[in-house]
C-alpha cells in the first residue's frame, strides 16, 4: 500500500473494531485452558485481549502518523512496518497478561508466539490488511490532487508542495532548481534530477525556455518580447517555446 490515511478518527475506529475483535476471539475461543478457569476469568481474559489489541494499534497509529508527518510520504516498507510494530507490542502486552496471577500461564515466550501469537496472526493480518486499505481509498479526491511531490534520484532528496505553490523549475547543472511559494514568499530547492523528467512526470508544466519551466497559473505579464513575470520572478523565453506562451 503506497498511501495512508492519517485520519485520526478513522484509526481510533479501527482501533476500536480491534478491541471488539480482541474479546470475541479470547471468548469464543478461548485459546488456552490451564487450571480452573471459569467464566468471570474468560470475561477478564477477553476483556485484556481487547484492550491491548486496541492499545497496541492505537500506539502503533500515533508511531506512523509521526513518520508520515516527517516523511511526508508511505510506501510498502513502511506498511510493512505497522504490521510488525503493532504485533510487537500486541504480543509483549498479551504475554504479560498470560503470565498475570489471572492466569499463571505456563508457556514461555516462544511457545506463547507459537502457540497463540500465530494463529492471531494468520486470522488477524488479513483483517487489518483489509481495513487499512479500505480507509486509504476514504482519502477525499481533492487532498489527494492538492499536494505533488518532486522527487531526485535520492529517495530522501524530494519537495511536496500543493501544485499552486510551485512557481518554476531551472535548470541548474546535474540538479534543478525549484522555486516555490511559502507564506507568500518564494522559497527554493535543489534536487538532482532534469528538467526532462519533471515535465513528464507534471504535463502541467510550461517549457519557456531550454532551462526554464513555468507552472502558468503564475504567469503574470510579458516584460518585454523576450521576458516574461511571474510571481516575484523574471523569466527569459526562448523564440522556440514563445508559442506555447501566446496561447495561454
Amino acid at each position: 500500500m503506497n498511501k495512508l490515511n492519517p485520519s485520526v478518527k478513522l484509526h481510533l475506529l479501527i482501533g476500536l473494531l480491534l478491541g471488539v475483535w480482541g474479546f470475541l476471539f479470547a471468548w469464543f475461543t478461548r485459546p488456552y485452558e490451564h487450571g480452573q478457569m471459569n467464566q468471570q476469568i474468560w470475561i477478564n481474559v477477553s476483556v485484556g485481549f481487547s484492550l491491548f489489541a486496541s492499545l497496541s494499534y492505537l500506539l502503533t497509529a500515533g508511531i506512523q502518523n509521526s513518520v508520515y508527518k516527517k516523511l511526508t510520504y508511505w510506501n510498502g516498507y513502511l506498511e510493512s512496518g505497522v504490521y510488525l510494530v503493532f504485533f510487537t507490542f500486541y504480543s509483549i502486552s498479551t504475554y504479560y497478561l498470560y503470565k498475570s496471577s489471572l492466569i499463571n500461564g505456563y508457556y514461555d515466550f516462544g511457545e506463547f508466539m507459537i502457540e497463540i501469537i500465530f494463529n492471531i496472526f494468520l486470522i488477524l493480518t488479513p483483517l487489518l490488511f483489509i481495513a487499512r486499505q479500505y480507509i486509504a481509498k476514504l482519502i477525499p479526491q481533492e487532498e489527494e490532487q492538492e499536494h505533488i511531490i518532486l522527487k531526485g534520484e535520492n529517495k530522501l532528496d524530494f519537495l511536496k508542495i500543493k501544485q499552486s505553490e510551485l512557481v518554476c523549475i531551472s535548470n541548474a547543472q546535474n540538479y534543478v532548481e525549484i522555486y516555490y511559494l511559502e507564506q507568500g514568499e518564494i522559497r527554493t530547492k535543489l534536487i538532482r534530477t532534469s528538467l526532462k523528467k519533471l515535465q513528464a512526470e507534471f504535463p502541467f508544466l510550461l517549457q519557456i525556455h531550454r532551462s526554464h519551466l513555468i507552472n502558468p497559473e503564475h504567469f503574470k505579464s510579458w516584460v518585454d518580447s523576450h521576458t516574461i513575470s511571474l510571481n516575484q520572478l523574471e523569466l527569459p523565453v526562448s523564440k522556440n517555446y514563445k508559442e506555447g506562451l501566446l496561447s495561454l
